[in-house]
């Protein structure tokens, strides 16, 4: 798809129909959100064969190969599932489409499953990257026991979707309760990203991006890499964050000290 093309779809996404169940970050939107993205070596790796792929559509087509176009992330919170989404959608130069689930699942019988039908007709009529976080709700084991058996109905519908999802568009799904996904719904999926909290060299390459190179110099990422251990990235974040405006209150440069206080009050760990 040509940037031309890109624009026109991003510009027709707040008038589409059932638009109004989702948020949508424009592909510049997205690009700003994952100036800061750390990613495992392996799902780098898997991205980037992803994004190559895509970008040799004409080869695989010739030889019959399918092109990937489903992908599912699952693993703790705060462990940058969200973030690969925008970055997918940043590379192909796509706007995001993120699917607000209290405005899919609905008290009514038969409208939850026709809503996921509306967001997925949506997507492959207009490409764009379309995320559904907490794909547990939606996807969960059919055997469990829910009220008319309800959920049952929407897996089905949601496998109908995930079998028909086609054109340029790409479905990106994340979980942090994987095992409760539906073993049918595991099938669908061509690409699978598993995330865990960052290892010391990840917590160090983030903080890093957080408080700059000059502090980073210092030492001070390092020290702060081992103080953080067992926290998620989005901990990291939110603990840097607030030693930062203690610095700024205090007026004084950035320290460990800082960010020991900003542990102690929100330490994740509790």
């Amino acid at each position: 798809m040509n940037s031309k093309s890109k624009t026109n779809a991003a510009a027709r996404l707040p008038r589409a129909k059932g638009i109004d169940m989702a948020t949508v970050y424009a592909p510049k939107e997205c690009a700003r959100k994952v100036k800061r993205i750390v990613l495992s070596d392996m799902n780098r790796t898997i991205v980037q064969e992803f994004i190559t792929i895509l970008g040799m559509k004409e080869k695989f087509e010739a030889q019959d190969v399918p092109l990937p176009n489903k992908v599912v992330m699952f693993g703790p919170p705060g462990t940058g599932k969200t973030l690969t989404a925008f970055y997918i959608a940043h590379l192909l130069e796509l706007p995001l489409v993120l699917v607000r689930l209290d405005a899919i699942i609905h008290s009514h019988l038969g409208e939850t499953g026709s809503n996921v039908r509306k967001i997925f007709d949506f997507a492959k009529a207009t490409p764009c990257v379309l995320f559904l976080d907490e794909f547990d709700a939606l996807g969960r084991m059919r055997d469990s026991s829910d009220e008319v058996k309800e959920m049952a109905r929407v897996v089905n519908t949601l496998l109908q979707c995930l079998d028909e999802f086609g054109g340029d568009s790409i479905f990106v799904a994340a979980t942090n309760l994987e095992e409760e996904l539906d073993p049918a719904i595991w099938r669908r999926f061509d690409t699978k990203m598993t995330y865990a909290l960052p290892t010391r060299a990840e917590r160090l390459q983030y903080i890093g991006l957080l408080i700059g190179p000059e502090l980073t110099d210092t030492g001070l990422a390092a020290k702060a890499a081992e103080l953080l251990d067992g926290c998620s990235f989005a901990d990291l974040e939110q603990i840097v964050l607030k030693a930062k405006r203690k610095a700024i209150i205090e007026d004084r440069e950035l320290d460990i000290t800082a960010i020991e206080q900003a542990l102690s009050e929100y330490d994740p760990r509790r």
